[in-house]
């Protein structure tokens, strides 16, 4: 039987700018683009943030509302992740646009150190931002920067505010938080199993030159892949990424070489519990 990979495209994020890479796609329609081209390329799920005209983060919920009515026209059957991200808000801010029931939504689920600040997920605000996703039919990508991270979505689910089989993300390689080291991540692994069961869908994503390390591992280990512009702007120490597509292409590479097909976004869906496009959602009326 064959084991599809999901790829995931980050395409923006909240920190890089055209000064770091020019193909980083800033407005609404760049990112629309961006995300075509990299579904072309093997990508089921982007990952999306919004930016202000300067380039600076936004949680504008009217942003969101013209970058997903954009994806839903241009890349049919992708499925959209909004980040609830605490770079581009605070408090209650980081969940507005929830109520444009997203497909998925990234979930941090406990705090930690970044690069120059603490990145704050106080214990309330968690369980809000997992009600809102709850209640808007939203499934939540789980943001595991610690191991912690992945126990305290155990506990979520036990109380009631995880829906069905949780989705976790490593994410390694951020400065001052968790690094890439191989035996954590093999213990990520055996935990999400432990917790949530031998088939639990998981996914890891690598910061900076890590992207294509945590990309080698995750694809072989038999989980999905994050990749795009947001984590990584360069394809190698002497050149910069020339499109989110490439560096999908060359996480779909990868998984050429593990005998793993790159999953179309029908299998995806699957994969994830996902309604198909057109599908009510629960909580919406008939």
């Amino acid at each position: 039987m064959t084991n599809p990979c999901i790829i995931c495209v980050a395409i923006t994020g909240s920190l890089p700018t055209k000064a770091n890479n020019p193909a980083v796609p800033i407005t609404v329609s760049e990112q629309v683009d961006s995300a075509h081209e990299a579904f072309e390329a093997g990508a089921t799920i982007v990952h999306a943030h919004v930016r202000n005209d300067d380039e600076t983060p936004s949680s504008d919920p009217e942003k969101f509302a013209r970058l997903k009515e954009g994806l839903e026209q241009h890349c049919p059957g992708m499925i959209i992740q909004f980040s609830t991200g605490g770079r581009s808000g605070a408090g209650k801010t980081r969940g507005g646009m929830l109520s444009l029931r997203p497909d998925m939504a990234s979930l941090s689920v406990g705090s930690n150190n970044f690069p120059t600040r603490v990145y704050e997920n106080p214990p309330d605000l968690v369980d809000w931002l997992a009600w809102e996703m709850l209640t808007q039919g939203v499934k939540p990508e789980i943001e595991a920067f610690d191991l912690s991270h992945i126990l305290k979505a155990k506990d979520m689910a036990d109380r009631g505010l995880l829906a069905g089989t949780p989705y976790v993300q490593f994410v390694m390689g951020v400065k001052n938080a968790m690094p890439v080291d191989r035996d954590v991540f093999d213990y990520y692994i055996h935990t999400v199993r432990r917790l949530f069961g031998p088939d639990a869908p998981w996914c890891a994503a690598g910061i900076g030159q890590n992207q294509i390390t945590l990309n080698e591992w995750a694809i072989a280990a038999g989980g999905h892949a994050r990749t795009g512009l947001e984590d990584n702007v360069r394809l190698d120490r002497d050149r910069l990424a020339p499109s989110n597509a490439a560096l999908v292409r060359r996480a779909a590479e990868i998984c050429e070489k593990h005998q793993r097909p790159v999953a179309t976004w029908q299998e995806a869906r699957r994969i994830l519990g996902l309604p198909q496009p057109g599908a009510k959602k629960q909580g919406e009326a008939a």
